[in-house]
């Protein structure tokens, strides 16, 4: 029951004390607590939350938690703010011989970051007894000693505080001996015995006496000792120190041995009572004796362990010098020594408290972690300098407090630039030779959504092979982000509006950019088509990039040959031709006509005879499709004729077709009446042809027209990098002509096929006469000079027709896609240096004469641009292929424009032909005529 109430008892004071302590340090800005120690683990100190004004229910999410060292902390903060006990408090441990013991400690929120202290005072309790080192202690005094004279007693020790210290020394009741008390600022109360009577050896030789040191505590606690006094006989003379006071100075870590003073005593006394001794004083503790010794003989003091002026700055030894009488007299003297601070101590750098990671988009002046350092020696040497590494985006600001910095931002962070800062913080003190400590720390740089997806190549050019397979993959586009995670992770999506009829046979793989066709795609049908691509990232807010893909369709052999004539009203491939019997060798009997879907090589056309009753009478052209007697017939020839013709393209698989052609021979007169017959409805049939080749020509000037327009529109629209190896052609005009271009070093070539566009040039002496294209990118450069190879016949010096009077000597190589060989022609023979020239291709070469036609010589991309007339078409340039338009191309370099000097194809000449072969047929009949007359 007694400990109940007193249990009771001490948490009403406790509360007591705890309420006082808040309303006198209320209005401080430091929070102060009192508690009396021993306290139970678990007892409650104070809420600090409420008495901060914190909101409770932030606590957890701010992080609200003691910033403590490395060991177990004496107090610990729950959830609400309330500040408990977390282990058994012993006063006398954390507050050694201090007064006034006071615990501080720091608190931490973040989110904002605030530090707030608050101070502890543990309230001593009169928990320990006043203990002597020893229970019994023996004194030697001589009968001789006179009254007054003092013997100085090693006094108790209590750990407690002032209050609960000793406060009185108690000596038990006798005739001789009382008792005084001395005071010191450190030792406290030291007990003297006073010798009051005279001693007499004869009625007494001992003496024993009780000493008793009894405290302040309510009820006081206390602890004796005995005294035994061994009465001796008489050495009256004690030894006397020969200065009042002795002081020394000594630097801290100064080596064993070092000497620190001197004392000296002398007695008066012969003999052993004269001889004087050194040791410490009853009063000089064990610590003192570890760290400091003195000579028995000499009377120096020395050093014999490590001085530490952070542990204590000065002492106060008492040397006692004593005779060696038999009854020995001893005199104590007090030999103060002071601590000289060193600069022995390297800074300490605490983090307080750190954000690990800090966005990229922070302001400068971001607080990213606070700074506390200490140094423990003192003045100069105590006061630190703080400093980061200069290759950091941070830098230190200080604190109102002492000691304490702040890490901050200094511009703005880029996480794709760096994402992770090494921060090394730099201590330095203040000392003649400064010492200096740092600490590393790792800042890392979190990623905000800074950057749209960006495309590898922009445009996309692609090229597919017609007939693919429907569901197939097509190709991929590829966009990468520099941002991380999912501010990183890119999905892909076909821009629809505006392409609604394009797109909607494709589709892409939102997660890899693949592209895949629904539909097969037809050369014939569709040549190029144009769609965006839009890259969105998945951060918060997201960012996107669009790209624009441009595909081609490449033609496959996917068409066989259709027969033009002979056509039979029923549609077959079939025909009569009647021709007069006198006919001579070499005469035209008819032309096959065929056409192929297909461009290139895939819609090159040969013509073989498959069946012929006679091969000595008809001759067939491998590449034009005329028929022609061989010689001149007899009289036994048959006189009808069967002639099946085979029409096949020049495809990796060729396709074919056949024809069939009856040759009928006739009487003369028989032969012109049915001419005539044929004439006209022959005139009624190419009027027909006529009206359907303007109605083509028609459409290919428009879609010509219009692909102009769009080359230009994007032209404009996008920069002249040719960083891609391939490039496009977008100069489709129908079926007339197709082009690919790609790039080798530094030079552009171009694949054609019969029907080639306008732009391209022959660059001979290079890659084997294959077709080049200049690159617009070196448009400064000199333009290279002709080869010297090339020649010119008399009949091209003089401004005739090229392709009849051209020397064929050497073969130049015309390559297709994928460096498939696709056609040998021979090329023209050299002449004299900056001469120019043109060049077609061999008669007979399954082409028309007009398929082919290039400019080559001083005249090429590389010359100075000419001074065009209105009308005038470039030297450059190239006759478009199967065009019904009358198309001139100027042979002469300079000088008065001539009508000599120009070549015309197409209708024209076709015309011309037409009178010819009307005009030939009229005089036949009139020579029918006149043999019938005759």
């Amino acid at each position: 029951m007694a400990r109940r109430g007193r249990g009771a008892l001490l948490e009403r004071l406790v509360i007591f004390i705890v309420s006082l302590a808040l309303i006198l340090n209320s209005s401080s800005a430091q929070l102060r607590y009192s508690i009396p120690e021993e306290l139970t683990v678990g007892s409650v100190v104070g809420n600090v939350a409420k008495d901060l004004g914190l909101d409770h229910t932030a606590l957890h999410a701010r992080g609200f938690r003691i910033v403590s060292g490395s060991t177990e902390p004496l107090f610990q903060l729950n959830n609400n703010g309330i500040l408990h006990v977390n282990r058994k408090i012993d006063r006398e441990e954390v507050c050694e011989r201090i007064a006034t013991c006071i615990l501080n400690i720091k608190t931490v929120l973040e989110n904002p970051l605030e530090v707030h202290y608050v101070g502890i005072e543990v309230l001593d309790a009169n928990d320990h007894s006043p203990t002597f080192s020893i229970n019994e202690t023996h004194l030697e005094i001589s009968e001789s000693a006179l009254p007054g004279a003092r013997f100085q007693l090693q006094g108790a020790r209590d750990p407690d505080s002032d209050m609960f210290s000793i406060q009185q020394y108690k000596l038990s009741q006798n005739d001789h001996f009382r008792l005084e008390v001395k005071d010191r600022e450190e030792d406290g109360k030291i007990p003297v015995l006073f010798l009051h009577k005279a001693l007499d050896k004869e009625a007494a030789r001992i003496h024993r006496l009780l000493l008793t040191a009894v405290d302040g505590g309510k009820p006081a606690r206390s602890g004796t000792m005995e005294i035994t006094v061994n009465v001796l006989d008489v050495n009256d003379n004690m030894p006397v120190f020969a200065r009042e006071t002795y002081t020394a100075v000594l630097d801290e870590n100064s080596p064993i041995g070092t000497t620190i003073i001197q004392v000296n005593a002398t007695d008066l006394d012969d003999g052993l009572n004269g001889e004087v001794i050194y040791s410490f004083g009853n009063n000089v503790n064990d610590k003192l004796r570890q760290l400091f010794e003195v000579d028995s003989s000499t009377g120096e003091i020395f050093v014999k362990g490590l001085i530490d002026f952070e542990a204590k700055d000065r002492y106060q030894i008492d040397i006692k010098a004593s005779d060696k009488g038999p009854v020995p007299l001893a005199t104590e003297k007090s030999v103060k020594i002071t601590i000289v601070d060193l600069n022995d101590n390297t800074p300490e750098i605490e983090v307080t408290s750190f954000s690990s990671a800090v966005p990229e988009d922070s302001k400068p002046g971001t607080t990213v972690a606070l700074i506390s350092v200490n140094d423990k020696d003192s003045g100069v040497n105590g006061k630190v300098i703080c400093s980061v590494s200069q290759d950091v985006p941070f830098t230190l600001t200080p604190s109102l407090q002492e000691n304490m910095y702040s890490l901050v931002t200094k511009s703005l962070l880029d996480r794709e630039h760096q994402s992770k800062y090494h921060v090394t913080i730099v201590a330095k003190d203040a000392g003649e030779q400064p010492l200096s400590s740092h600490r590393s720390i790792t800042v890392t740089i979190s990623d905000v959504n800074d950057n749209s997806p960006e495309f590898s190549t922009n445009p996309y050019i692609f090229y597919v092979t017609e007939n693919n397979s429907a569901g197939g993959s097509l190709f991929s586009v590829s966009a990468h982000d520099d941002d991380d995670r999912d501010n990183a992770r890119i999905s892909y999506n076909i821009v629809r509006r505006g392409y609604e009829k394009l797109t909607s046979f494709l589709n892409i793989n939102s997660e890899n950019g693949e592209i895949v066709a629904l539909t097969s795609f037809d050369f014939e049908t569709l040549k190029m088509f144009q769609f965006q691509v839009v890259a969105t990232d998945s951060g918060t807010p997201s960012l996107c990039n669009n790209v624009t893909v441009n595909v081609f369709i490449l033609d496959q052999n996917d068409n066989a040959p259709v027969i033009l004539y002979p056509l039979s009203s029923n549609g077959s491939a079939e025909g009569v031709e009647e021709i007069p019997r006198n006919v001579n060798a070499g005469h035209l009997v008819t032309k096959v006509r065929a056409y192929d879907a297909d461009i290139g090589y895939n819609g090159w056309l040969l013509f073989s005879l498959q069946q012929v009753t006679d091969h000595s009478l008809f001759g067939l052209d491998r590449y034009t499709g005329q028929i022609r007697t061989l010689r001149s017939f007899t009289e036994t020839d048959e006189a009808e004729h069967k002639l099946v013709i085979l029409v096949k393209d020049n495809g990796n698989v060729s396709l074919s077709a056949t024809a069939t052609v009856i040759v009928k021979l006739v009487e003369p007169k028989e032969a012109f009446a049915a001419s005539d017959v044929k004439s006209a409805t022959k005139d009624d049939e190419d009027n027909n042809v006529t009206l359907y080749l303007m109605i083509t020509l028609g459409s290919v000037s428009v879609l010509f027209l219009v692909s102009v327009v769009v080359l230009i529109a994007m032209q404009c629209s996008k920069s002249t990098d040719y960083s891609s190896k391939y490039l496009p052609e977008t100069n489709y005009d129908g079926t007339l002509c197709h082009s690919i271009q790609y790039r080798s070093g530094e030079k552009r070539y171009m694949l054609v096929g019969p029907r080639m566009s306008i732009g391209s040039t022959i660059v001979p002496g290079s890659h084997a006469n294959t077709l080049v294209l200049p690159d617009r990118r070196r448009t400064s450069e000199e333009p290279k000079a002709p080869n010297s190879d090339w020649r010119y016949s008399a009949s091209l010096r003089a401004g005739g027709v090229m392709q009849s009077s051209v020397h064929m000597e050497e073969s130049s190589v015309m390559q297709g896609a994928q460096g498939v060989l696709v056609q040998n022609w021979p090329t023209a023979s050299s002449a004299a240096d900056g001469e120019g020239g043109e060049v077609s291709p061999p008669m007979g070469a399954g082409v028309d004469s007009n398929s082919w036609h290039f400019r080559y010589g001083p005249g090429g991309p590389g010359a100075p641009p000419q001074h065009l007339k209105p009308g005038e078409v470039p030297p450059e340039a190239f006759i478009i292929p199967g065009s019904p338009a009358i198309i001139s191309i100027r042979q002469n370099q300079g000088g008065e424009d001539d009508k000599s000097d120009f070549i015309t194809f197409g209708k024209k000449e076709e015309a011309k032909k037409k009178k010819k072969k009307k005009k030939e047929k009229k005089d036949k009949k009139d020579k029918g005529k006149d043999d019938g007359d005759e």
